[in-house]
């Protein structure tokens, strides 16, 4: 499955999902523009997943529509690249992986096979604009989205802490 995606450039409220085709697949909304928690909309207006920071921890939560944990994404150390690692319980473990300088990622499964492919485009004064390529039978795009937005939220903190620590 094929999908667009973005980012607000205050990081609060409904922004919508659309397909390949150009049709509204979906929203996105991050809840607040003081906090990272996100929910996901599947077409027909439904809830489909969520996330949020665990309190005090710098691991992202996936939960699906009846609240219930359904995957854990980290940040994994690299010199090299931009490494995440997201858990799917009983699915598999998932390493997300973009060179260094790179806004493309790859998400692969234990067996090292590629299930899903993003980008992310940024433009000076613009929010990020994402687009999703699902190829996985066990991960559902929506649980994906909550995913990438969870990678922006982590990468967005950690360049927050950066500028506070050299102010």
């Amino acid at each position: 499955m094929e999908l667009f995606f973005r980012d607000n450039f205050f990081s609060t409220g409904l922004t919508e999902i659309m397909d390949g085709n150009g049709e509204v697949a979906g929203s996105v909304d991050l809840k607040s523009a003081f906090g990272s928690s996100v929910d996901v909309y599947d077409a027909g207006g439904r809830l489909a997943f969520g996330g949020k920071f665990r309190f005090f921890v710098g691991k992202w939560e996936v939960s699906d529509a009846a609240g219930q944990l359904v995957g854990v994404l980290r940040t994994r150390m690299s010199l090299m690249s931009k490494r995440y690692e997201y858990d799917a319980g009983p699915r598999g473990v998932y390493e997300i992986t973009s060179p260094a300088f790179s806004k493309e990622y790859i998400i692969q499964g234990d067996d090292g096979k590629t299930v899903a492919v993003f980008n992310q485009t940024s433009r000076w004064f613009q929010s990020g604009a994402f687009h999703l390529e699902n190829d996985s039978l066990l991960l559902d795009s929506y649980e994906l989205i909550v995913v990438i937005m969870g990678i922006h939220a982590i990468q967005n903190r950690n360049s927050s802490a950066g500028s506070q620590s050299s102010v």
